[in-house]
């Protein structure tokens, strides 16, 4: 391991706010995901995807990187696109939430959100650079799988709408 992955790469949380930490913690692990693009007209494509999570920066903050579809020479997935970024959540002590960055540079998409508990879900909003709303959602989560939604709300939209849903599993290692 190179000394810039030694160093961003952590063992575990954090111990000053471990319990906190564990909102985005409990996905550390590797997953396989089920990509479902909604285009604003009905029309649906799906693909197999895969998201693989870790604790970095001395275990403050959770990475991931999301690759859809999950074959490299893959033709573009229709509506949404091919994605192969990273997101990197830091929980914030003084507003008691997380501030969550979103970046694929191949599609040059940057988005900031905020992230919090709601329920037994989780919920990260923002906007984008145009005015839409986001709201990125994550479901029904059990320690093997989760359901996460991408929400859009254009800025005179009363409604919101699925952008793109993942049903994600836990790989058996």
């Amino acid at each position: 391991m190179t000394d810039f992955a030694r160093l961003l790469h952590a063992d575990g949380p954090n111990a000053e706010h471990a319990a906190a930490l564990q909102l985005y913690g409990r996905f550390v692990g590797d997953w396989d995901a089920e990509v479902t693009a909604h285009g604003p007209d009905g029309t649906k494509h799906t693909a197999p995807g895969e998201i693989h999570f870790g604790w970095v920066l001395q275990g403050r903050a959770v990475q991931d990187v999301w690759i859809i579809p999950r074959a490299a020479d893959s033709p573009a997935f229709p509506i949404a696109g091919n994605w192969y970024g990273t997101t990197l959540r830091v929980y914030d002590p003084t507003i008691d939430a997380w501030r969550i960055s979103w970046f694929d540079p191949g599609r040059s998409l940057f988005r900031h959100q905020i992230g919090r508990p709601r329920g037994a879900d989780i919920v990260q909003e923002g906007t984008t650079e145009s005015g839409e709303l986001t709201r990125w959602s994550f479901t029904q989560i059990t320690s093997s799988s989760f359901h996460w939604l991408g929400e859009v709300k254009p800025a005179n939209a009363a409604e919101w709408r699925l952008a793109v849903g993942v049903r994600a599993r836990r790989r058996k290692n």
